[in-house]
């Protein structure tokens, strides 16, 4: 948890691979609604997040089961995420794609909502992946390097290797070709 001279701003709770965290920053309510710093460098640096971020992206997905992802970005332009969804909910997975890890090749899944107000980083050399919950989903998301089609990696987000239980059968999921046509873990060079 992080304090400020307002009290407690963001709580922070690691996933199991490391460096990922779940973050929650503090609405401060009053009769007109609520007020709350969803970014504050500070506040991100005493949890251990020290990024530059460089640009933020805003998604839209009309109907449930959308799959985006599994996706990362390799060097000389690997980009860490601060994501958040403001509209609709995500089954959001990350898959640990660093060699030397302990967690090289597992996965972890949360659920995000604009109701739980969840946010969640992940670092360079892990792969990430959502799955709408709700119609009208909306996420936004910062990251650490420009988007670029050079360094732009993916993972197949069903990889029976890897065996995520996404909350919609492959015949009903909404999955873009690009995605469809992504190599499994097996098949990925050592990026990390």
């Amino acid at each position: 948890m992080c304090i400020s001279e307002r009290g407690v701003d963001m709580e922070a709770e690691p996933l199991d691979i490391e460096g990922v965290l779940l973050l929650r920053p503090d609405r401060h309510r009053d009769e007109r609604g609520f007020l709350c710093e969803v970014y504050n460098e500070r506040v991100l640096a005493d949890v251990g997040i020290g990024d530059d971020f460089v640009q933020e992206n805003h998604i839209a997905s009309e109907r449930p089961g959308t799959i985006r992802g599994l996706h990362f970005q390799i060097e000389p332009h690997p980009a860490a995420k601060l994501l958040r969804v403001v509209r609709g909910a995500v089954f959001d997975v990350v898959v640990d794609l660093r060699h030397d890890s302990g967690t090289y090749g597992h996965h972890s899944t949360v659920e995000l909502s604009a109701e739980n107000w969840t946010q969640i980083y992940i670092p360079v050399g892990v792969a990430h992946g959502l799955c709408t919950l709700e119609p009208e989903t909306e996420i936004t998301y910062r990251v650490s390097d420009y988007w670029s089609s050079e360094v732009d990696r993916g993972l197949l987000w069903n990889d029976p290797d890897i065996a995520i239980h996404w909350p919609v059968s492959a015949n009903e999921a909404i999955v873009s070709d690009k995605d469809r046509s992504q190599p499994r873990l097996s098949e990925l060079p050592r990026f990390f």
